[in-house]
């Protein structure tokens, strides 16, 4: 047979690629069937809708474990017909599918005693343990049927594989053969690009992760039906950074009297105000006038004239930081008070359990929760973590519902999304706690095309951006004033991390991580400026002090206005280093030993004093270790709220 564009041997690819799907989607049914006390879903609808988006999580995880078969089923050899090379595919496709199939047949039985799919924290976990064939051996004893159905499914598998066949090719024009061979290559190698990522070519969204299993579901314990186990695999392969330390001059006494993860605040009387949050999109505390008045910095221009104006009537921590380097770091550790360090927590193996955070203290006492943010809804794995969070009302780019008002980019400018969400607001039932992350002070550092007079480049692109973000929150509170529930309102504006710099002052490494914390309520005692240290994760517990919450609550952040139960500090990381300050220094560490100790003015840790090691410095140290054991220890052990 003559087939100069190899029609045959694409179709039969997709044939084989289809199998695979077809039996994950068999795995998903075992896998709920073999779980269903645990899973709960209410009817054979909602079980196919969840399979349904499940497919995405599929297409990667097939895609992934398929690559090389893809590659040499569709490179131009010639011999790709011929019996031999189609035995090679033969083996190569059985070989990696059934390996990465038995893993779903795993977690029919795993899942009863981890209530998670299975991940590479797994393999962190038995790393330690000196009976793994012990185990492995009871295991097959003990769910003798889990193989036996595996067995099966891979036989029938096998068995339609060999029901199609690539059919013997001669090719005559070679010029026709390679031609097309190489359009079709890399128009395949861009599909499964888009298929790894989740389907989605998009700037403003990263690929997939586990995280985004949680976007369509209403009980989270479901985001384990959309996932698959392959997937929740290659996913933690080679980004989970989350492994137990064991410092030997760290135990659990030494974390209560340093660490204090439990807090109890009696400061202030017990009220129910609403709260409302602004997580600033890449909003530097360099960009604000009212913090930088005894920073010296010469030349300088603020470029937000209405928080520099709302900054006179409230309380404005001008030494605080953010605790992680990303938007993904930005909601957990504003909301949850859990700070990302390596990698992003809520991009672990572990955001999928009960956490207790802002949002479940106040929903505790009687608050509606919501969340804003006007980019694509899922996007940066918002709306999977409010889910988890168990935020009543999440609003975004769909909710909006007016892609006139969209950016291009990112997500809806932040000028209508913020009347929007007043507009929204004027319908809660009070008490209510919303938070919004703005999306517009971002790269590519863009504003609306009417406003392109009005605010200027600046010293950076993102300055125009920042004027442009500081109208629009303007704008929020001119019509806000007018709400019968605004004045009994404590508004907070954080960013998430910062962004472009243009004075020396910002350029010096902790900088870096050198955001504005403001505190507004009208009428209220707090007002001024605090040069304490002070960070993202201080924000969960300074509100609960604030309004006079009185029970006991899990937080590693502390009370912005309690001055005498625990010592500012301010911990965050590069990447590979951590960073603690605290009293009259700052520590670098590395996870297993102190890198250096500067001065806490030496922003750019210009001089390491580590050779003259004092006292103070051997307790930040400890302070330090403890810090990083109980935030691992809580998070992998599931122990994320007050017991």
């Amino acid at each position: 047979m003559y087939d100069n564009f190899r029609l045959n041997e694409l179709k039969v690819l997709l044939y084989r690629l289809s199998l695979a799907y077809i039996f994950y989607f068999l795995a998903r049914i075992l896998f709920y069937l073999f779980n269903k006390n645990l899973l709960k879903v209410d009817s054979v609808l909602e079980l196919l809708r969840l399979s349904y988006y499940g497919l995405a999580f599929d297409t990667t995880a097939i895609l992934y474990v398929n690559l090389l078969f893809i590659v040499l089923s569709i490179l131009p050899l010639v011999k790709n017909t011929s019996k031999g090379y189609q035995k090679i595919l033969f083996y190569l496709y059985f070989g990696t599918n059934l390996t990465a199939y038995a893993t779903n047949f795993v977690d029919f039985i795993y899942y009863k005693y981890t209530f998670a799919r299975t991940t590479m924290a797994v393999m962190n976990v038995l790393e330690h343990e000196t009976n793994k064939k012990i185990l492995a051996f009871s295991f097959m004893i003990d769910y003798w049927y889990v193989f036996l159905l595996f067995f099966v499914f891979a036989t029938l598998w096998i068995g339609l594989y060999n029901e199609v066949k690539v059919k013997m090719q001669i090719h005559l024009n070679r010029i026709y053969y390679f031609g097309f061979s190489i359009l079709t290559f890399l128009l395949i190698v861009l599909l499964v690009i888009g298929g790894i990522r989740g389907g989605d070519f998009k700037k403003s969204t990263r690929p997939i992760n586990l995280l985004d299993a949680s976007d369509h579901v209403t009980r989270i314990a479901h985001s384990d039906i959309v996932l698959n186990t392959p997937f929740a695999i290659i996913r933690t392969l080679f980004t989970n950074s989350f492994a137990k330390p064991d410092y030997k001059d760290v135990n659990e006494e030494v974390i209560l009297e340093k660490v204090q993860p439990i807090k109890q605040y009696a400061n202030n009387p017990v009220t129910k105000p609403n709260i409302v949050l602004f997580i600033l999109e890449s909003y530097g505390r360099e960009y604000i006038g009212a913090f930088n008045k005894e920073a010296k910095i010469r030349n300088y221009k603020s470029h937000a004239p209405f928080l520099d104006s709302l900054s006179q009537h409230s309380l404005i921590f001008t030494n605080a930081y953010a605790n992680g380097r990303q938007s993904i770091h930005g909601m957990s550790s504003v909301l949850a008070g859990i700070p990302s360090f390596k990698d992003a927590f809520t991009s672990s193996p572990y955001p999928k359990q009960k956490i207790e955070s802002l949002v479940s203290t106040l929903k505790g006492i009687g608050y509606t929760t919501s969340f804003f943010h006007g980019a694509a809804n899922g996007s940066m794995g918002f709306l999977g973590f409010a889910n988890i969070l168990g935020i009543d009302h999440y609003y975004g780019r769909t909710e909006f519902n007016d892609d006139s008002q969209f950016d291009g980019y990112w997500g809806i400018w932040d000028e209508p999304f913020l009347q929007f969400m007043e507009k929204t607001l004027n319908k809660e039932q009070t008490p209510f706690f919303a938070s919004v992350f703005t999306v517009s002070s971002h790269e590519p550092y863009i504003i609306p095309d009417k406003y392109k007079n009005r605010f200027n480049e600046g010293g950076v692109p993102i300055h125009k951006c920042v004027e442009y973000t500081d109208y629009a929150l303007k704008r929020f509170f001119d019509e806000a004033k007018k709400a019968p529930w605004f004045s009994n309102t404590i508004f907070v504006f954080v960013a998430d991390h910062c962004n472009q710099v243009y004075y020396d002052e910002y350029q010096k490494a902790i900088n870096h991580y050198a955001v504005p914390i403001i505190i507004y309520h009208s009428n209220s005692k707090y007002v001024g400026v605090d040069t304490d240290f002070a960070q993202q994760i201080d924000i969960y517990p300074t509100i609960l002090d604030m309004i006079g919450y009185r029970r006991p609550f899990r937080s590693w952040g502390r009370s912005l206005l309690d001055k005498k139960d625990s010592a500012p500090f301010v911990i965050n990381s590069t990447g590979t280093i951590y960073q603690f300050s605290k009293g009259n220094y700052i520590c670098t560490f590395d996870g297993q030993k102190v890198l250096g100790f500067y001065d806490k003015n030496d922003k750019d840790l210009k001089k390491n004093l580590i050779g003259s090691r004092n006292a103070e410095m051997n307790e930040i140290d400890v302070n330090c270790k403890a810090f990083i054991q109980d935030y691992y220890d809580r998070i992998m052990d599931h122990k994320l709220y007050y017991e």
